[in-house]
């Protein structure tokens, strides 16, 4: 390959590498709230006035372009289907995907054994 075609290669393999690192994934985790347990949803946006929905539901958010949500673990169990394993979450009409919390639809009757380690 000519010297010169390196060159040209440059812009853009960065300008791909920018825009996987301009909008990361919203991201999902068991929280305690007043109403006892909570999926803590977190996300970014680039207007503040964007609205978003999970599983289809618009949701208000606190924040501006790094924004999060508490829904009560039962209201999204009622949003979601029998045991899912990501959430739909939509940010100004475009819609990615995110893991949900391991165990997060299993009954405890049913959970043998969990293992959570620390970070």
């Amino acid at each position: 390959m000519p010297p010169a075609a390196k060159w040209m290669l440059i812009p853009v393999l960065l300008g791909s590498a920018t825009s996987a690192l301009a909008a990361p994934e919203p991201s999902t985790r068991l929280v305690e709230c007043s109403t006892g347990d909570c999926l803590l949803v977190t996300g970014r946006r680039d207007d503040r006035h964007a609205p978003v929905s999970i599983n289809g539901h618009e949701i208000a958010v606190k924040g501006d372009c790094r924004w999060q949500a508490r829904l009560p673990v039962e209201t999204f169990r009622a949003w979601s289907a029998p045991n899912a394993r990501t959430v739909t979450v939509s940010v100004d009409g475009e819609e990615t995907k995110a893991r949900l919390p391991v165990g997060m639809f299993v009954r405890p009757e049913k959970l043998t054994m969990l293992v959570i380690r620390p970070k």
